[in-house]
């Protein structure tokens, strides 16, 4: 190797540490100026590399001399800076206005590839290693990991199909389709942490999360609605019933009057008129306070206009069935004694007991004897 491209090698070793010691004094507090630093360089050992005639992109068999080991670190340096110098443009310019999250997951994710690129890269044109069969037995081996960890990559990937689809953020409360629900206070690759209101915190995988259907209380705002059934006994007028529980709903503190609340006569029978009470509260946690307020207010406005609470549907029915049980049990009483051959009748009055008693006993005195 003539002396000359030694010393032009010697001098890409040399701008390589000098750029890897800059790019570390930088800091990462300005990027700008890293970023700045990195190209100038990546530039000035790429200008090196074409004076010396080396070819970072070819495989060359390196002497066995020191220069040979010049040759490879030479490479090596170069490849670094390269990729140094890409994940700079990454960190700068994929940015997604309002969307930081995102943006730090592309990042990511480009980062990855570049650095994967770049040390397949490295194994082929600095040490020579055949790329080909690197990759067929890099995918067989992928396939075994990957069945092995199956249910792990399958929360990774649905944490970024989360990530990216955003149903929920830092802070939201959230219901899921089978009644758990909390505040989001942690999100992952892997999970999702949920604060709920018995102040647990519960762990869901991603991929479990992904699957189901869930409702985002906090969107648009955290201004929840809760709707109570109530049942009045139909001796009042619909519209005076209506007034009254307007009135109750009005007199309480806990829940929002913006929007004010409604009430809905949904139906009238028999036994009684049923009334859905809807009112807002300013956040999920307030349900339960907000709902024992209205109940009291409820009752307080009822007893005070006396005004009857029916009782729920279905009760008179239960009540009629229960009442039947002794005339079904003295039934199935009478069908035994018939089975074995005695009448049951009502006691006769007192004048002919006497006489029915001598005829039964006559009677089963006529069986003995046969």
């Amino acid at each position: 190797m003539p002396v000359q491209t030694v010393h032009l090698i010697i001098l890409i070793n040399i701008l390589g540490v000098a750029g890897i010691v800059v790019w570390h004094l930088q800091g990462t507090s300005r990027p700008t100026a890293r970023l700045i630093a990195q190209i100038i360089f990546f530039i000035a050992m790429t200008v090196t590399l074409v004076f010396a005639r080396v070819m970072p992109f070819r495989f060359d068999t390196p002497h066995l001399d020191g220069s040979g080991y010049w040759m490879v670190s030479a490479k090596i340096l170069w490849w670094t800076h390269l990729s140094w110098a890409t994940i700079g443009l990454v960190r700068i310019y994929i940015v997604l206005d309002g969307r930081p999250r995102e943006a730090r997951l592309i990042q990511d994710l480009l980062v990855a590839i570049v650095y994967l690129g770049v040390v397949l890269s490295v194994m082929a044109f600095v040490f020579g290693v055949p790329i080909g069969t690197l990759l067929a037995t890099s995918g067989v081996f992928a396939i075994i990991l990957g069945l092995a960890l199956q249910n792990t990559l399958g929360d990774v990937f649905s944490g970024v199909a989360l990530t990216l689809g955003r149903p929920y953020t830092i802070g939201n409360w959230i219901v899921l389709s089978d009644g758990t629900e909390g505040r989001v206070v942690a999100s992952n690759w892997r999970s999702t942490y949920l604060l709920t209101s018995a102040h647990n915190v519960v762990v869901l995988p991603n991929s479990v999360l992904a699957k189901q259907g869930l409702t985002n209380v906090s969107k648009p705002d955290e201004n929840h609605q809760i709707m109570l059934g109530v049942r009045i006994v139909p001796t009042r007028e619909p519209n005076e019933v209506f007034n009254v529980m307007l009135d109750a709903l009005n007199s309480c503190r806990e829940i929002a009057h913006e929007p004010p609340p409604s009430v809905s006569l949904v139906g009238i029978d028999a036994a009684a008129i049923d009334v859905q009470l809807c009112f807002r509260v300013s956040s999920p946690a307030q349900r339960g306070v907000a709902r024992n307020e209205v109940i009291d207010s409820v009752y307080r406005h009822c007893v005070a206009t006396g005004i009857e609470l029916a009782k729920p549907a279905g009760s008179h029915t239960f009540q009629a069935s229960y009442d039947q049980v002794p005339t079904m049990q003295a039934a199935t009483d009478a069908g035994v004694a018939r089975a074995r051959g005695i009448i049951a009748v009502p006691p006769p009055p007192d004048v002919a007991r006497e006489q029915l008693l001598q005829s039964i006993r006559s009677t089963f005195r006529g069986r003995v004897t046969r």
